[in-house]
């Protein structure tokens, strides 16, 4: 079961190697991790997504919160959640495909990053899943190149971190 911990820390040296040394040390997978700075520059949010039961979260939650510079920790649920990606992805297009290719980022609502004679390159920021489809959807024109960021997320309604 995946879960999704939202961790404000102070945005200093170091950090992010402490709290990924804590899931290191107990053997706990990353399956994605984004950082990035708040309103307030001296705070950054990590979005960690992990794949293990609830217990192992709380476990990791009480961790994550015994660290110095951890201002607070959040797991968000997955029902109560808006997460997105964002997916940069280079094609091969040619005259013949590059319509059919602009005709799929038109449905997935992708924007068109840069065409060149021999290549498209594609931005699309949406679910991981919906962006696996959509790379699967790109596979017949042959990827040259993907990057994914990983998920950011904020709970849904008022409520806050």
């Amino acid at each position: 079961m995946k879960q999704t911990i939202s961790v404000l820390v102070e945005n200093q040296a170091g950090v992010l190697n402490r709290i990924t040394g804590l899931f290191s040390r107990r053997a706990f997978n990353i399956e994605s991790l984004a950082v990035g700075p708040t309103d307030d520059p001296t705070i950054s949010r990590i979005t960690i997504i992990v794949d293990s039961g609830n217990n192992v979260v709380d476990q990791v939650e009480k961790q994550l919160n015994k660290l110095v510079d951890v201002i607070k920790v959040r797991t968000l649920e997955e029902n109560n959640l808006i997460g997105r990606e964002l997916m940069i992805l280079k094609v091969n297009a040619t005259n013949k495909t590059r319509q059919d290719i602009m005709t799929i980022c038109s449905i997935y609502g992708a924007k068109v990053d840069d065409i060149s004679p021999t290549s498209m390159t594609l931005e699309l920021s949406d679910t991981p899943d919906r962006l696996d489809t959509f790379q699967s959807m790109m596979r017949p024109f042959s990827i040259l190149e993907v990057v994914r960021t990983g998920v950011i997320a904020v709970q849904k309604g008022s409520g806050k971190i």
